[in-house]
């Protein structure tokens, strides 16, 4: 096995996996410690080391609250449990799971970018352990990026200073973390012209972006966007979709300096102790977002995706069926999740307000849905959203010859009354289950099984098909096509829908094409 390597800044030796026939690399730096000087810069290349360093341990988590700081917390009871896990600036650091026997091997390479609002979350969460999909022939990579206020505030003084690259550091981090893969992976037995990135919520949205900047052509051969937060084509206000200006966020960071750091420049804001700038920063509960940076993102990626000018690879994308993850019913802030508990009459209102004169079209259709399943109307109208952006995104993509597979999951999700929530398709796709609390039972790691046998297999060839592990094949997944609105759904069981659309979704689809 491949137990030792180099990078372009010094050896490296990784440990024996739970499977001793993977190689782990936890914390390897991929850029500069983010701290004093460097913060709120773009990303700096990582120092170079002398003799052979021992990736045994992961590096710090992003700056970010205290992950189950309330144990009572829904995402504490699931992978946010460790209130004491190391967290500082030096967290640009990726983490490697290899089953390559030597450098010659070329395996295709995943690259994952996590979630979490851009405020929490981190590349090491017991759900992402990469070993299952490292067992099926594939490198996993996971990196780290700056949350919040380390990543995503403006000011003044921080574009003056970065003209070219003014704002948006938490995704430069994550590009430039897939530009250090591609140059170093192949010393781990990987592929850097067969790489797949891929994220969730947040980590989904910045996949999106990273989709939409044009200088990414060749950088990346596939992608898988999850659970982003629509593509903005539905709704435009969508936080994870939409951009916002870098003279609004400029604004937010001089009053964030001000008022709750007690600084006036740029000079002393790096002088403060990390701990105190977010303690501020969660102090003035601010949703900051990407911007129009006027570089790498310089429009919303809705625009790029309706215009066909998207990095032209392969996409796999979905969601769940209780995401729950826009503005919508019963919600004024646009960083919020919606309210699925909104009352009739709220919802209503909110339809009314935010889709025009098709309003009445999609009303009639939340309806007749949430009398079917016996939901809220309010229930209703986010799975909507939740779904058919991603079919609009399809035939934007169909258009330009683009080829995009569409899931959705949606199974029983035992241990409370959630439901298939956002993000526990994570523990299925990696495989992880038996690291969760709840209490699955042989047909979720059935299921489990065969998500992460689709997940690799794109990642291999671009195409999820293939056989399960006893030489099966398991039910075809088709592109989303206009003539064959193909969909997969990750139920109980699997189960594989062919069109013609219903009425009420395609209405819906042409109000936005």
């Amino acid at each position: 096995m491949l137990r030792e390597t180099r990078t372009e800044n010094g050896r490296v030796r990784g440990v024996v996996g739970t499977d001793a026939r993977i190689t782990v690399y936890k914390g390897v730096p991929f850029a500069a410690d983010t701290s004093g000087e460097n913060r709120w810069r773009p990303p700096q290349p990582a120092k170079d080391w002398e003799g052979v360093r021992l990736c045994a341990e992961f590096g710090p988590i992003p700056n970010q609250d205290i992950p189950g700081k309330d144990p009572e917390a829904f995402y504490a009871k699931e992978w946010h449990v460790d209130p004491e896990v190391p967290m500082g600036e030096d967290c640009l650091r990726a983490n490697i799971w290899t089953p390559a026997k030597t450098v010659d091997d070329k395996l295709p390479v995943m690259v994952w970018i996590f979630g979490g609002g851009y405020r929490e979350g981190y590349p090491h969460e017991q759900e992402f352990d990469g070993e299952r999909i490292a067992s099926r022939g594939v490198i996993l990579v996971s990196i780290g990026y700056r949350l919040n206020c380390f990543g995503f505030l403006c000011h003044p003084e921080i574009t003056a200073e970065n003209p070219d690259a003014p704002a948006n550091y938490g995704l430069l981090d994550q590009r430039y973390g897939i530009e250090w893969v591609k140059r170093n992976i192949a010393n781990f037995g990987g592929d850097p012209e067969n790489i797949t990135v891929f994220g969730q919520s947040a980590g989904g949205s910045a996949v999106m972006h990273h989709l939409a900047a044009a200088q990414n052509e060749g950088l990346f051969q596939k992608a898988i966007p999850q659970s982003f937060g629509g593509t903005g084509t539905v709704y435009p206000r969508s936080f994870m979709g939409g951009v916002g200006t870098l003279k609004d966020a400029e604004e937010t960071g001089v009053k964030f300096f001000r008022d709750y750091l007690g600084v006036e420049t740029l000079e002393e804001a790096r002088k403060l102790d990390a701990d105190f700038v977010e303690k501020k920063f969660l102090e003035a509960n601010l949703w900051l977002r990407v911007v129009d940076d006027g570089h790498y993102v310089k429009e919303d990626y809705a625009v790029t995706a309706r215009e066909g000018r998207m990095v032209n690879v392969p996409i796999m994308t979905g969601y769940n069926t209780n995401e729950g993850f826009y503005r919508g019913p019963g919600q004024a802030n646009p960083m919020a999740p919606a309210d699925p508990n909104a009352s009739d009459e709220v919802a209503e209102a909110w339809i009314r307000s935010e889709f025009g004169d098709k309003a009445e079209e999609y009303l009639a259709a939340c309806r007749e849905t949430a009398a079917e399943q016996g939901i809220t109307l309010a229930k209703a109208a986010i799975c909507f959203i939740s779904g058919f952006t991603l079919y609009v995104l399809a035939r934007q993509r169909e258009k330009v010859g683009q080829k995009t597979y569409i899931y959705h999951f949606g199974p029983s999700i035992p241990g409370d009354n959630a439901g298939a929530f956002h993000s526990c398709d994570l523990w299925f796709e990696f495989e992880t289950l038996m690291k969760c609390w709840r209490p699955f039972d042989g047909h979720h790691f059935d299921l489990s099984r065969k998500m992460c046998n689709y997940w690799t297999n794109f990642a291999k060839y671009g195409d999820p098909n293939g056989n399960d592990k006893d030489g099966t094949p398991m039910p075809q997944w088709d592109p989303y096509t206009a003539e064959d609105p193909c969909q997969i759904e990750f139920l109980d069981e699997i189960t594989v829908g062919h069109g013609p659309v219903d009425a009420k979704t395609r209405c819906l689809i042409e109000f936005n094409l």
